[in-house]
């Protein structure tokens, strides 16, 4: 069974879902969607598709089966419901939203319609990323005590100067959390399990023009009781690669991008060797550490290749829209604590309303 794409939104991390696409044997990229017509005019011309200006006549093409959303973050419900509402499958471009209302106004059209509804976390599906929650899993950390992730990013101002809706509470939701950050919040909240509370100071400290945060830490109590720390921002010069790190009774595992820099464990198998040197030097790319555009599309391919296989079989994508809104949810809940100066509890009852937005 063959299955037709399209996209919607032909900003820069639409090329990579195209590339992801081209490397899926049995899916073929049909057409996007933009409403800046000269911009996805281009996008059309340069991958070989048409072009619609209208979002409603490109989902009527009957031989479009999955659509992948683009736009900016404050603008995936729209288009996401749409496609769902025309029978389309939908996978979104990390983050699923900017608030809880609109992350479950998706769920609630894929549901609805019985489509596919997967949100993109690309770092999930590289090797070294399941081998260490393979070894979560089979218990080799002993009683898990600590997990933690650094993002330490550089953006200069340019980056948020090119587009409007950079750096906005509207459009971006956030900042080096919401933005950059997410992709490792992620990570560790699916290593790690559920967050029970979070306590939270964010700033802006290096950057113009902006309505959000560059530099962010939390502490995190997860409800398994191990404690934890995100540290994030997009003003550490030159920028770094993303790192997780897991500490237990029995074992330590530092994961940075692709790498695995630490495997240590108190009951060593034969295979932990071969690993450490097969896992040392995974990482090909920046990582988008420095340059958003300096990363691979092999993790989108993987994922883009779960929602195909999920969409043949009638079953459930590794990420689906639960699974993407868990992230959200906990960066909404940093967010809060640091505006309110004390520990928040999760899950959260309802989006928090944030004093930053409303000024703006």
């Amino acid at each position: 069974m063959s299955l037709g794409f399209g996209i919607v939104g032909c900003g820069m991390i639409s090329n990579f879902h195209a590339k992801a696409i081209a490397d899926i044997r049995g899916a073929k990229l049909l057409s996007c969607f933009d409403m800046v017509a000269p911009k996805g005019e281009a996008f059309a011309k340069d991958h070989g598709i048409d072009f619609y200006d209208d979002l409603n006549a490109m989902l009527s093409d009957d031989r479009l089966d999955i659509v992948t959303i683009c736009t900016p973050s404050g603008a995936h419900m729209e288009p996401a419901v749409a496609a769902a509402n025309a029978g389309k499958h939908v996978v979104v471009e990390k983050p699923l939203e900017i608030t809880l209302k609109r992350c479950d106004k998706i769920i609630e059209a894929c549901e609805k319609n019985n489509v596919v509804c997967s949100a993109i976390f690309p770092s999930r599906f590289h090797e070294s990323s399941k081998l260490m929650k393979q070894a979560i899993d089979k218990n080799r950390f002993g009683k898990v005590t600590m997990g933690d992730a650094y993002v330490k990013w550089f953006r200069t101002q340019e980056y948020y100067d090119s587009g409007a809706w950079r750096g906005t509470w509207k459009l971006d939701g956030g900042g080096a959390l919401m933005n950059q950050a997410i992709h490792s919040v992620d990570l560790l909240a699916w290593l790690m399990g559920p967050v029970k509370s979070i306590s939270a100071r964010t700033s802006t400290l290096a950057h113009e023009r902006i309505e959000v945060e560059d530099v962010a830490v939390a502490s995190l109590e997860f409800e398994s009781g191990a404690l934890g720390v995100i540290e994030a921002t997009t003003a550490a010069y030159p920028g770094y690669l993303k790192r997780i790190e897991i500490h237990g009774s029995e074992g330590t595992a530092v994961l940075e991008e692709e790498d695995i820099k630490v495997w240590d464990f108190a009951k060593s198998t034969k295979k932990d060797d071969e690993l450490r040197k097969k896992m040392a030097g995974k990482t090909a790319t920046g990582g988008g550490a420095a340059d958003p555009t300096a990363i691979g599309h092999h993790g989108h391919a993987q994922q883009f290749k779960d929602v195909v296989k999920a969409i043949k079989s009638g079953g459930k994508p590794a990420i689906d829209g639960y699974e993407g809104r868990r992230s959200v949810e906990i960066i909404l809940a940093i967010y809060k604590s640091a505006e309110i100066g004390r520990a928040v509890e999760l899950p959260l009852k309802s989006d928090p309303v944030l004093k930053a937005k409303q000024k703006k």
